[in-house]
């Protein structure tokens, strides 16, 4: 029996080896253009190009240039509309279509859902020419809420899967029992299904106010007015001019988007584990 223990042990620990090294090399990956950013960050403005440079003559004015020098106050801005409006409305939608799509049968419910696959599968260039003509012909260049629609609209496909199985986990069986007791559909969802998916609606929402935050493509291709730039387009400007690059301006900037991220994610954080505790209460 100890021999087997040990036998055991040692196999344990000879595949732990590799799992670390492993783990070890990902967070090397990871954290390592994390660092570089920061470092360049609270460089002197001198600085030409991304360096991982622990100096002495670390400066935070380079945050103050932000917004005393550039539009970065106003892209920032226009970052977070965007990305509020994507966040509630798409969230809002995905939610009750994997609903309908969990609890309901109807025609056309199997074709819609592949047709949801198909649509991903097209890539963005795919479709940024079609883009740009359905906006000129609206008359939609340099509007946020076109460019919000198009957030909405390219997450809603994939994210409507995603709601649909994390419901169709939920059993059946509860919705059985409180139409015994007499609720109604929209009781039903509210009260007692929609508590045990938080912790998908909060995945969802972190995931889609991420998105403006993180696209350049589209945006770039439907806004032409600097003052509408997004902070994904507007810190390009920084670093596009090879003669004149402000690094440092870039690297700050960046630093800067991950603050409302951050946010909402430690505030969403709580519903990853309460949501099913909350929601199995009250089932």
């Amino acid at each position: 029996m100890a021999l087997r223990r040990k036998k055991q042990r040692n196999f344990r620990t000879k595949n732990a080896v590799p799992t670390y090294l492993y783990l070890i090399i990902l967070s090397i990956i990871i954290i390592y253009p994390v660092l570089i950013t920061v470092s360049s960050a609270f460089q002197t403005s001198d600085v030409t190009s991304f360096l991982l440079r622990f100096s002495t003559n670390w400066t935070l004015d380079n945050f103050g240039r932000l917004f005393r020098e550039t539009l970065y106050g106003t892209w920032y801005k226009n970052t977070i509309i965007i990305a509020f409006w994507t966040t509630v409305i798409q969230t809002f939608v995905i939610t009750l279509a994997g609903y309908v799509y969990s609890r309901f049968k109807f025609v056309g419910k199997k074709g819609s859902l592949i047709f949801f696959l198909i649509i991903q599968m097209v890539p963005t260039m795919a479709a940024l020419t079609a883009f740009y003509v359905m906006a000129n012909l609206l008359n939609a260049l340099d509007q946020y809420w076109f460019l919000t629609v198009l957030y909405i609209g390219g997450g809603i496909p994939m994210s409507t899967w995603l709601m649909k199985g994390y419901f169709d986990t939920v059993p059946y069986d509860l919705d059985e029992s409180a139409k015994l007791d007499g609720a109604g559909n929209f009781r039903i969802f509210w009260q007692i299904v929609l508590p045990l998916v938080k912790p998908m609606i909060a995945v969802q929402a972190l995931k889609s106010f991420m998105g403006p935050f993180g696209d350049y493509l589209m945006s770039k291709f439907l806004l032409r007015n600097d003052v509408h730039y997004t902070v994904a387009v507007g810190l390009q400007t920084f670093i596009s001019d090879p003669k004149s690059q402000e690094v440092v301006l870039f690297a700050a900037g960046s630093i800067l988007i991950a603050v409302p991220i951050c946010i909402l994610f430690f505030y969403l954080q709580k519903y990853f584990v309460k949501g099913l505790v909350s929601g199995g209460t009250k089932g």
